[in-house]
């Protein structure tokens, strides 16, 4: 038994036990359905809900069906069959495209929803919803009466569900989907028992896990239950031992059955990403009168944009897209979306830009409500000005010059240089949409100077040199020949071996200076009998070293 050092030991033996675990597991068992349904306004069984409707994906063989309507199932269509194969039984199938983007998100609003039962709630993709109950269940008069309330709340939202309480998540999820109705499992140990007539699909695994299991006789939680649990004679140690064997490699839980019945039962923990709700910042005005001028519409934006760095400063954030909506008297939205380059609460570069989107909006008959949201907000702390921040003030910093370019010319058509985690001169560095976040950075970059100038393409040159390791005393490059008088060096660069050939040979870099003043970044490719080729040669790779 271990004991809370932060509580004192003679008060530890009078702290409450902690409650069991209670997961609610909600299954939508139509979610893509529901939703057409209620996109087109229709009521169950009614209208063209009535008639067989299937909703389907193309795909190189052909359309597939991913949902139909309970009319659908009654004709004999099926999710997962080609549309080919349906209509042979009922050529009068309707059909309609699936969205699963947008039945994921319609699942997240769900999931936020349904934490009105719990204090948390996680995704079941693709159709299900998990929320902890612990010691939730008596503020609704019981687990019986929670579930009650769950099926009536989505019954009111016109969604079919199926519920399930349990004290794991795999068990709560086998319920919900295999079990009688509003299923309710009061302990672990009883576990096995109370679910031993579920077929072996109840342990969400992948199809291809489950046609092995079939094949070997396994259909049922109980087959593979008495294989891997409990005292057992020799043939079903060899049967255990089988199954270790075939499946041991398999990382994945849904690939590997012994670790989802070590989840159903408890033994194995399983971890759940919840939801957690984020509200984007947003401001807005309802004006007065519907306006139709320019000048008061930018006297609008620059309020909101105000109210807007206002927002993002109690937040800590910064903006790095923002969307404008315009609300007509007509009832017509106007929408115009902006990306930065970098995360800001500046309000008068926020105004600036989006005023050059204004030049085509048509007021109509006027607009009467603006609204503006930050959809992508970054940590952006607090910090004293400097002088980077006072030239963004004047928008004249580099992000401002690129968020201006990219309104101008369009996000495809402007990119900048980011570094690139390799000490290769020519791989320093890599370009990328203005617009996308800079990758993070895998190491320190700034180990030596650089020359003002790379070429892309480092030239060969022609040295005289005292000996085959010393400095370089005079080249030759593009035909004239130039002394060197000083020499800073070598600086050695050995090839990245992970990706390079055994016969790649090093470099020793040289920052020198001629006669008149000129500097030169050149560098020996290889070393006199290091055996991976003759004699070195040299390049020239920048200006201005």
């Amino acid at each position: 038994m271990t004991m809370d050092a932060s509580v004192p030991e003679s008060r530890q033996h009078d702290l409450p036990p902690m409650p069991p675990r209670r997961i609610l597991a909600i299954w939508c068992a139509r979610l893509s359905v529901d939703r057409w349904r209620l996109a087109h306004g229709l009521e169950p069984g009614e209208g063209a809900d009535g008639e067989p409707t299937a909703l389907i994906t193309e795909t190189a063989h052909g359309s597939r069906i991913d949902a139909v309507n309970d009319a659908g199932r009654t004709v004999g269509a099926q999710p997962g069959t080609m549309l080919a194969d349906a209509r042979t039984v009922c050529p009068t199938i309707k059909v309609a495209p699936s969205d699963p983007a947008g039945d994921l998100d319609f699942l997240e609003k769900l999931s936020i929803w349904a934490q009105r039962w719990g204090p948390w709630s996680a995704l079941d993709p693709p159709d299900g919803v998990l929320v902890d109950v612990t010691a939730v269940a008596h503020l609704f008069g019981g687990e019986v009466r929670l579930l009650e309330d769950v099926e009536a709340a989505f019954a009111r939202r016109k969604l079919a569900v199926r519920t399930a309480i349990a004290p794991t998540a795999g068990a709560a999820w086998a319920l919900a989907h295999y079990g009688p109705m509003r299923s309710i499992l009061g302990s672990r140990d009883s576990a096995l028992q109370k679910l031993a007539d579920l077929p072996i699909a109840a342990f969400r695994l992948d199809q291809d896990v489950l046609t092995v299991l079939r094949r070997l006789g396994l259909k049922r939680l109980g087959d593979l239950a008495g294989i891997a649990t409990g005292p057992m004679d020799r043939t079903e140690a060899a049967a255990r031992d089988a199954l270790h064997r075939r499946f041991r490699n398999r990382k994945s839980p849904s690939a590997n059955p012994l670790v989802r019945l070590d989840q159903l039962l408890g033994k194995v923990p399983e971890p759940l990403l919840p939801v957690v709700p984020q509200q984007a910042p947003l401001v807005q005005r309802r004006l007065l009168e519907p306006i139709r001028h320019r000048d008061l519409l930018d006297r609008v934006l620059a309020d909101l944009a105000a109210d807007m760095a206002r927002e993002l400063e109690a937040r800590a954030q910064g903006a790095r897209r923002l969307e404008l909506g315009l609300w007509r008297v007509d009832g017509e939205v106007l929408v115009r979306k902006l990306e930065l380059a970098a995360a800001t609460r500046e309000s008068q570069h926020i105004t600036r830009l989006f005023t050059t989107k204004f030049d085509d909006i048509d007021a109509g008959f006027g607009i009467e409500t603006v609204r503006l949201r930050a959809s992508w907000a970054e940590p952006l702390a607090l910090k004293q000005d400097d002088i980077d921040a006072a030239a963004e003030r004047h928008g004249t910093s580099l992000a401002a010059c690129i968020d201006r370019l990219t309104v101008r010319l369009g996000a495809k058509a402007v990119r900048r240089p980011v570094p690139f985690a390799s000490h290769l001169p020519e791989r320093a560095q890599r370009w990328q949409a203005a617009l996308d976040p800079e990758p993070v950075s895998q190491g320190n970059l700034e180990f030596s100077k650089r020359p003002l100038k790379l070429f892309d393409k480092a030239e060969k040159i022609a040295v005289l040199y005292a000996s085959p390791d010393g400095f370089p005393q005079r080249f030759r490059w593009r035909g004239d020949v130039r002394e060197v008088v000083r020499v800073e060096g070598p600086e050695r660069i050995a090839p990245e071996w992970w990706r390079s050939k055994s016969t790649v040979r090093l470099r020793d870099y040289f920052r020198i200076e001629d006669a008149l003043g000129r500097r030169y970044w050149i560098y020996r490719h290889g070393i006199a009998g290091d055996g991976r080729g003759g004699a070195p040669d040299w390049y020239l790779q920048g200006l201005g070293a």
